[in-house]
């Protein structure tokens, strides 16, 4: 059985995952928090992180939360991701820009 370093670089944190283990559940199982979590199964796209190096496999991820040419840059739902490697990330992609409400106040 293999053990995978993971690397949150915007986190300055490290963790471990064993061989089959989901990302994110092996950084609840660390206690760490250099990944959001929300909902855990891939529905609400809080735990969206952008994958810099290393090798993995992802379950199905919701389009609604990662883009296929997202997917291609490396961007990932933690909580379907297998890594197969070591694998160095970044957190905190959930707050997607085009997808910001924008608050008007009315002056009377």
């Amino acid at each position: 059985m293999m053990n995978y370093q993971i690397l949150v670089t915007n986190r300055e944190q490290t963790f471990v995952v064993k061989q089959g283990e989901l990302l994110l559940q092996a950084m609840e199982k660390a206690c760490q928090q250099a990944i959001n979590v929300g909902c855990r199964g891939g529905g609400c796209g809080l735990c969206k992180v952008k994958i810099l190096q290393g090798r993995y496999q992802t379950k199905r991820m919701s389009k609604a939360h990662i883009s296929a040419a997202e997917q291609a840059s490396g961007f990932a739902l933690a909580c379907r991701v297998f890594p197969e490697s070591d694998l160095v990330i970044e957190s905190d992609h959930f707050e997607d820009q085009s997808k910001q409400t924008i608050q008007v106040s009315v002056v009377k």
